[in-house]
């Protein structure tokens, strides 16, 4: 029996070996049938020759889904669902980090795959995530933000799998040169394309794409009817670009982010911010209690009249009301008396200016009297005889 049971289970084993093998001979075969469609035919061919097949799938293009070592759990995650959701994807073993990024375009070329789609995580907290043309270039680097996979979100959207999106773009892609790029490199990468062997011939979800405080966030729903009902699936995330390189993984950068800043560089400046604040609690208590007020209320002065021995309050309340009277009597002829010297000072003032101009008067008079004299003198020498005159 035992001998049986092991036959068995060897007979189980080869027949999944089988059925393997001829699914990837099938593929293999879809594959070079698409890569021969351009190929015209001959009017004469020997019996040797295969036949060229003639397939609907025109749109070649093949994405090379890997990640460099040193990923966290949640973005190993989150690549696996958009293996799940790009049926025309090609894996590849991790890469190790002492490698280049030029080995990257090497591996896509082994592969016959367009596109790449690399992850690249730094300590374990930070994933950078490389869309790139493999031909001719140009390749982006995003820093990916606020991670969330199918398995965290647990939302009530499902799909079927490998069936073709339909990609949503704000209008921000537009209006900028480099968000142009970045869309054009978006559409081919997650973009099924049609009559894929892998591909199912139904639509039935969204992938949006919205530009917003300069990043770009990644959704995914479900279409429920065609009245526009959505139900998000998942994966959700942003993407923060920071670079645009004319080549693949290489060449001159064409637009870099002003606006980024590097994770590790944000941590280090909340330690510095947080340093601090053991000094900064200190100088707020002793600013506190230099700068409060002495009177926070103005309370009212007749406010404790019923309050105690009525006879009291109201003697007391006299006296204050008597030195009140005798306080603005005081001030009043002060006032008077300030009033009355002012006075006579503008008087003694104004009786000095007067002998002033009548000292100036009669000075002015006298000259005049003396000019009239010397005047009159010199009239009468010239009418005398020159004998006469007085030199």
């Amino acid at each position: 029996m035992k001998v049986q049971q092991t036959n068995k289970k060897l007979k189980s084993k080869t027949s999944k070996r089988n059925e393997k093998t001829s699914k990837k001979r099938k593929l293999e075969e879809l594959d070079a049938s698409s890569e021969d469609e351009g190929i015209e035919l001959k009017d004469t061919r020997t019996s040797d020759e295969p036949v060229p097949k003639k397939t609907k799938w025109i749109n070649k293009q093949r994405v090379l889904v890997l990640c460099a070592r040193g990923i966290n759990h949640r973005d190993r995650h989150l690549m696996k669902d958009l293996k799940s959701l790009m049926p025309h994807h090609r894996s590849e073993p991790k890469m190790e980090r002492w490698k280049t990024l030029s080995v990257v375009n090497e591996m896509s070329e082994m592969k016959h795959c367009n596109k790449v789609v690399l992850f690249e995580g730094r300590r374990k907290r930070d994933l950078y995530m490389w869309l790139a043309n493999v031909n001719e270039g140009p390749s982006v680097k995003f820093l990916i933000e606020n991670v969330n996979t199918m398995g965290e979100m647990k939302l009530t959207g499902n799909c079927l799998r490998g069936s073709r999106p339909i990609l949503s773009f704000d209008q921000e892609f537009t209006k900028q040169p480099h968000m142009a790029v970045i869309k054009e490199l978006l559409t081919q990468i997650f973009g099924v394309p049609n009559h894929h062997p892998k591909s199912q011939p139904f639509v039935d979800r969204v992938i949006s794409f919205t530009c917003l405080d300069n990043r770009i966030w990644y959704r995914h729903f479900q279409i429920l009817s065609e009245d526009g009902g959505l139900a998000e699936i998942g994966p959700r995330f942003v993407l923060n670009p920071i670079r645009i390189f004319d080549g693949s993984f290489c060449g001159n950068p064409i637009w870099e982010n002003p606006t980024y800043q590097s994770p590790a560089k944000h941590r280090q400046l909340l330690r510095k911010a947080a340093k601090d604040k053991y000094l900064n609690k200190q100088k707020q208590k002793i600013d506190q209690v230099v700068n409060a007020p002495k009177q926070t209320h103005d309370f009212d002065p007749h406010a404790d009249v019923f309050q105690g021995d009525l006879r009291k309050k109201a003697q007391e309340l006299v006296k204050k009301d008597n030195q009140s009277h005798t306080k603005e009597a005081k001030r009043k002829a002060i006032d008077e008396q300030h009033a009355h010297m002012s006075k006579k000072e503008e008087m003694r003032k104004l009786k000095k200016l007067v002998q002033v101009k009548k000292v100036g008067k009669a000075v002015q008079n006298k000259k005049n009297k003396t000019k009239k004299v010397n005047l009159k003198a010199k009239d009468s020498n010239k009418t005398k005889p020159r004998f006469l005159r007085s030199e």
